[in-house]
C-alpha cells in the first residue's frame, strides 16, 4: 500500500514537469509574463537634516526594485521616489521617522592637570564630587584647573574645541544620543590631542628660530553617560614625571 502512494506521489510530480514541456511546440519562444499594469505615484521628497546617500539603501527595503525606482538630486537632499501607493506610504513613513532635527547638546569640559608633589588644590575645585573621589583612587594631592570650556553639539555631528592657556590641547567629540526613560543616554567618541611647539632646534638661512612640532594623542575614549551625569573620561601621564592631566566631562540634552 505504501509503495503504491510513493509511487502516486511520484507519478504526480513528474506530470506537473513534463507535460508543460510536451504543450510547447519545439521551436516555440516561451510567452514572457506581463509586466504589472497598476497605477504608480511619483513622489519628490525635500530632506532637511540627513543625507539622501544615508538612508536610501533602508527605503530599497520597501520597494520592488524591478519596477520602483528611487534617485537623488546632486546634493542628496531631494529624493524622486516612483513606487505603488501602498509602498509610496511605507517609504514616505520611513523618511519622516528618519529626517528629524538632531538632539542640541550641551557639554562642560575641564581639562585639570594633577601633581603628587605639589599639594595645592584650586578653590573652584576645592568642593568638587569628582576631584574628592579622584583623591581616594589617584595618588595626586593637587589639582590645578587648566581650562574649562562650554560646548554645543548636536547629536552625530563633530564637534572640536581648543583648550589650555597657551591653546595647545585639542578635544574633538562626536555624541550619538540614544533616547530612552527617565533620562537620555550619550555616547560620546572623544580624542583629546597635544601639539604646540616644543624647543628651538636651530636657525633657518634667513636667521630665523626653528622649533620642533610635538603632536600626539594623549586620551582617546568611547565612553556613554546619562544626560546631565558628569564623569572622568581618563587620565594621561605627562612625559612621564609626576604630573597628570585629567579630562572630566558633562553631558546634557538640551533639546
Amino acid at each position: 500500500m505504501k509503495k503504491g502512494f510513493l509511487a502516486f506521489v511520484m507519478l504526480a510530480v513528474l506530470t506537473a514537469f513534463i507535460l508543460p514541456s510536451f504543450a510547447q511546440e519545439p521551436g516555440q519562444t516561451p510567452t514572457p509574463q506581463k509586466p504589472e499594469t497598476r497605477p504608480m505615484r511619483k513622489e519628490l521628497v525635500q530632506l532637511r537634516y540627513v543625507s539622501g546617500a544615508d538612508i536610501q539603501q533602508l527605503i530599497y527595503a520597501f520597494l520592488d526594485m524591478r519596477n520602483e525606482r528611487v534617485s537623488m538630486s546632486s546634493d542628496k537632499k531631494i529624493l524622486t521616489v516612483t513606487a505603488y501607493p501602498e509602498n509610496m506610504e511605507k517609504v514616505l513613513q520611513v523618511i519622516r521617522e528618519l529626517d528629524v532635527k538632531p538632539a542640541d547638546l550641551l557639554f562642560t569640559v575641564q581639562l585639570v592637570m594633577g601633581s603628587e608633589t605639589e599639594e595645592k588644590t584650586d578653590p573652584e575645585l576645592q568642593a568638587d564630587p569628582i576631584i574628592k573621589e579622584l583623591r581616594k583612587l589617584l595618588r595626586y594631592k593637587g589639582y590645578t584647573l587648566l581650562d574649562t570650556s562650554l560646548i554645543r553639539g548636536m547629536d552625530k555631528q563633530r564637534s572640536e574645541v581648543i583648550l589650555g592657556k597657551q591653546a595647545d590641547f585639542e578635544l574633538m567629540m562626536i555624541p550619538d544620543v540614544v533616547k530612552g526613560q527617565p533620562v537620555d543616554n550619550i555616547k560620546v567618541e572623544l580624542r583629546l590631542r597635544y601639539s604646540a611647539e616644543e624647543g628651538r632646534i636651530g636657525l633657518s638661512p634667513s636667521g630665523q628660530p626653528l622649533t620642533r612640532r610635538v603632536e600626539k594623542d594623549l586620551i582617546q575614549s568611547t565612553l556613554s553617560l546619562k544626560s546631565g551625569d558628569k564623569t572622568v573620561v581618563g587620565v594621561s601621564k605627562l612625559d612621564g614625571g609626576d604630573k597628570g592631566l585629567i579630562l572630566i566631562l558633562s553631558a546634557k540634552v538640551v533639546s
